[in-house]
């Protein structure tokens, strides 16, 4: 079964060109994507789910350069069948302090078709 999450992945992973994306930390770090979904209320076979979408760096430039990618990337998403809606809520610094990893994190909303996945 194809999830919104597994679409994120394989969409981001084809429009950031050498960039890791994925729902778990790569073993070898340095730029990379996650994906997190945090809500997903159905309606009328409509899914509407907010997703979290973190961008890490070695720098905080670089996550900053690389959420702006990822925001650009997925103004694209709406291309894709089963997506008829985004919106980004908001996007902000996320930098991890405990870690020290430099993050920004953005948040979408993305209107679905249940069972287009």
């Amino acid at each position: 079964m194809e999830t919104i999450e597994k679409t994120l992945v394989d969409y981001l992973s084809a429009h950031l060109d050498g960039i890791s994306v994925g729902m778990e930390a790569p073993e070898q770090l340095g730029e990379y994507v996650l994906i997190e979904k945090t809500a997903g209320p159905s309606v009328n076979h409509l899914t509407t789910s907010t997703i979290a979408v973190q961008s890490y760096g070695s720098s905080m430039y670089e996550a900053l350069v690389l959420n702006e990618r990822v925001k650009e990337a997925m103004k694209g998403l709406v291309e894709l069948p089963a997506v008829s809606g985004i919106r980004l809520e908001t996007d902000y610094n996320y930098t991890n302090t405990a870690t020290k990893q430099y993050r920004y994190q953005a948040v979408f909303q993305i209107t679905h078709y249940l069972g287009g996945f």
